[in-house]
């Protein structure tokens, strides 16, 4: 059940919003826990099933790692628990696969669905285990509260990864912080709204010429089709997760949840170091304080500071999907980032900032090439393609992929990833001012929702990229 579906938007929303401020405030957490498990549940019961287990399981880790005087046994064994059924569900197949490649049917290979949201939901629960452990936090004493930060139907499918003491203050209904205001309940439904659009109006049209190129075999293509399919694929991504990330914090602020920001604007980075701290924010903060800076961050040798960097992108790229794919993908940027640091990042902060922006987006598209491809093979033949500038086979032309209409949206979209809003600083502030928006601003918003809704009732919108990790 996508934020951008039917069922969601007429039947799943209201309903948890009826429900929601009807009961008295002491029994709202409650509800919104079962609406939560509710929706795990849609996209699966045994996945829910997985999930509740693992709540459980980490609201009483919480508790006794706050009792015990050596806490670190248990916090090994605990995360050990959650990346083994992370491991189980996400990445068994791809390693039996992987072994059978060298030894034929040496391995069974097994493959259960995968919970929807599982390695946002696991990871979120590791940062609580490592904050209580540490001393961060208190952990949590109620069960509602806690279910209500860790699975919260907002953000448990794709994130933002959410961060205990963050919530902490939102998570008791009663609270002052918890009360939704007009203003607060208009700002919500802006950025549902944003979102949607984001989603309906962009993503899923660019994602035509995308799904057109790639269902084509790349030796066979032109290089300019090439080059068109993954720019498409490059603008569907971006606002396909900052689409979701904006409903998601829409449908945040109409339960009084405040989810931070996951984006700002990546495609205007100068580096690939800078893109990083701009795009999915919520995971690259993860890494940082959970893998990064406990291997020794920054602080330590040249050498070490540069195998860190590669140990951090090389589980960011396995986070993403179990395929050789993502593995190569966190890699390279593994290895961009060591460049940066060993005085590329110097030559960028001293050029020109569009040459600097330049290479970034030209490096970054090139990188996604990879990661978007049907398999590392077709992505490598994507890359020699583009860089011998293949004639391809006769009959593919750009009209094949694309119209005037789709190729009008692509150029559209790449302004309004962030130029636009960069040329237009008031226009920025205004998308994301917490106050109810004026009259131009709600026509506007009107508009959006209308076109948006044409495009969710006829049927033409997809699942959200990051719902398949």
């Amino acid at each position: 059940m996508a934020f951008s579906s039917v069922q969601f938007l007429f039947i799943f929303l209201p309903l948890s919003l009826a429900v929601y401020w009807l009961l008295p405030k002491a029994l709202r957490n409650g509800a919104l826990g079962a609406f939560s498990l509710l929706f795990f549940a849609w996209a699966g019961l045994k996945g829910a099933a997985v999930l509740l287990a693992l709540a459980a399981l980490t609201w009483l880790g919480g508790l006794l790692l706050e009792k015990l005087p050596r806490k670190k046994p248990l916090l090994v064994l605990l995360i050990t628990v959650h990346l083994a059924v992370l491991a189980l569900f996400k990445y068994a197949g791809f390693a039996a696969r992987s072994v059978n490649a060298l030894v034929p049917d040496l391995l069974p290979v097994f493959a259960p669905a995968l919970p929807l949201g599982i390695s946002f939901y696991i990871f979120t629960a590791i940062g609580y285990l490592a904050d209580v452990a540490n001393g961060k936090v208190k952990a949590a004493r109620s069960p509602f509260h806690f279910f209500v930060f860790l699975a919260f139907f907002g953000h448990g499918p794709s994130g933002p990864i959410v961060r205990y003491d963050q919530q902490l203050p939102y998570l008791d209904a009663k609270a002052a912080e918890r009360q939704v205001s007009l203003d607060r309940f208009c700002y919500g439904i802006k950025r549902l709204v944003l979102g949607l659009a984001k989603k309906a109006l962009i993503a899923d049209q660019l994602a035509l010429i995308y799904a057109r190129v790639t269902s084509v075999p790349a030796a066979t293509l032109p290089a300019p089709a090439l080059v068109l399919g993954y720019l498409a694929y490059m603008m569907q991504l971006y606002f396909d997760f900052s689409g979701y990330s904006d409903m998601a914090i829409g449908i945040g602020s109409f339960f009084g949840l405040e989810l931070p920001e996951n984006f700002d604007y990546p495609y205007l980075a100068r580096s690939i170091g800078e893109y990083w701290r701009r795009w999915h924010i919520s995971l690259s903060g993860w890494f940082r304080d959970y893998v990064y800076i406990p291997l020794g961050g920054s602080r330590c040798s040249l050498a070490k500071n540069c195998r860190n960097l590669v140990i951090v992108f090389l589980l960011t790229g396995l986070w993403h999907g179990a395929a050789w794919q993502y593995v190569a993908f966190g890699l390279l940027h593994g290895v961009l980032l060591c460049a940066e640091r060993l005085g590329l990042r110097t030559l960028l902060d001293r050029a020109p900032r569009l040459l600097a922006h330049l290479y970034t987006v030209g490096v970054l598209w090139f990188t996604l090439i990879i990661f978007g491809a049907h398999g590392l093979a077709e992505g490598l033949a994507t890359w020699k393609g583009i860089l011998t500038w293949q004639s391809g086979a006769r009959g593919y032309t750009l009209a094949a992929f694309a119209d005037t209409k789709l190729l009008l949206l692509l150029a559209a979209s790449m302004l309004l990833c962030g130029p636009v809003q960069a040329w237009f600083p008031r226009l920025k502030k205004a998308l994301y001012a917490k106050t109810a928006p004026g009259l131009s601003g709600m026509a506007g918003l009107l508009v959006l929702l209308f076109f948006s809704l044409m495009r969710v009732t006829a049927g033409t919108y997809s699942a959200f990229i990051y719902f398949q990790f």
